[in-house]
């Protein structure tokens, strides 16, 4: 009887601390204000998947999900310490550490940059060479202009070869009307099937290519002040975030369609297809490099976007990286 007891109690323990070691937390659940970067898109497919699948409650945290009116809210409200962990970008959190904001990257979403110059196969346009005279659409001035800048400038251009026109966010349209020959800015996982579904064949300059030191696309932020009063937290989250993301990877249908489920105004043919083509975007490790934090933010600075450098190490942390 003994002997049944105590192999009982051992079978016991294993499996908690199988569970533990799977992320299980035991006790109460700490409540976590959590934004995304914009509506919710096929970029947040991880996300959902750690949503629906009990991977925050299993770290011990209750989500309150929230969808930001801009897409500038989440990292000023990260700022103010009204939202706990949002979703953002590089170059943003480059740009407002620069102006003082106290944000910092923690962890990535997706770990390549997306942006690229997009055009219509049959604007004549092959290499950034034949940007020139053309009409350039955009619709962030500063940081897209940089990008435009870099790649004209692969191509022996400079400001004064091309015509830049403020399209706002009208990408697609401005290029399907012939308003302008090329868009910088458009997502090679999103406008560029927009276009394709429109029975266009489309060409584009990848900017990691011509250029621009590359980036993390989408990364997960928080306040200096919830760093350090609340590292348990993050460090939580960002587990569970990885599992999502890991869990993505190995079952992309599966992943789909948890989304789809929590978003069923969005099962359509481009968001399949734009889902499809971020898979391989996804960060594969929660490590940040150094080096890449900072080539980037010399990259804005020598382009006039930010003014001041910040100390690299108020930019990122790997101190949350799943071990």
């Amino acid at each position: 009887m003994r002997w049944t007891t105590f192999l009982i109690g051992v079978i016991l323990m294993g499996l908690a601390l199988s569970l533990l070691g799977q992320g299980t937390f035991a006790g109460a659940a700490t409540s976590v204000t959590f934004m995304l970067d914009w509506f919710p898109n096929p970029d947040h497919v991880p996300v959902y998947v750690a949503l629906q699948k009990g991977l925050f409650s299993q770290e011990g945290l209750r989500l309150r999900l929230q969808i930001p009116a801009d897409p500038n809210d989440p990292l000023k409200l990260v700022a103010a310490g009204k939202v706990d962990i949002a979703i953002s970008y590089q170059p943003t959190v480059t740009i407002a550490r620069s102006q003082g904001l106290p944000v910092k990257s923690v962890g990535i979403l997706i770990g390549q940059p997306l942006n690229t110059i997009m055009f219509l196969a049959d604007s004549g346009i092959r290499t950034p060479a034949d940007l020139k005279g053309k009409r350039i659409g955009y619709s962030v001035a500063g940081f897209e202009e940089a990008l435009l800048s870099a790649v004209a400038a692969s191509g022996g251009l400079q400001k004064g070869d091309y015509q830049l026109i403020n399209i706002a966010f009208n990408l697609t349209p401005a290029l399907l009307s012939r308003q302008v020959d090329a868009v910088v800015g458009a997502y090679r996982n999103f406008e560029r099937i927009q276009l394709e579904l429109k029975g266009k064949k489309v060409g584009m300059f990848e900017v990691e290519k011509y250029g621009v030191p590359e980036y993390y696309e989408l990364v997960v932020i928080a306040s200096d002040q919830t760093i350090q009063k609340q590292p348990e937290m993050v460090k939580r989250f960002i587990r569970a975030l990885s599992r999502g993301i890991a869990q993505t990877r190995e079952n992309p249908q599966e992943a789909l369609n948890t989304f789809f489920v929590a978003n069923p105004k969005l099962r359509d043919e481009l968001n399949r297809r734009a889902f499809f083509a971020t898979l391989p975007y996804f960060a594969r490790s929660q490590v940040q490099s150094r080096e890449r934090w900072q080539r980037f933010q010399d990259f804005l600075f020598a382009h006039g976007v930010i003014t001041k450098k910040s100390p690299v190490d108020e930019l990122f942390t790997n101190a949350f990286v799943p071990r």
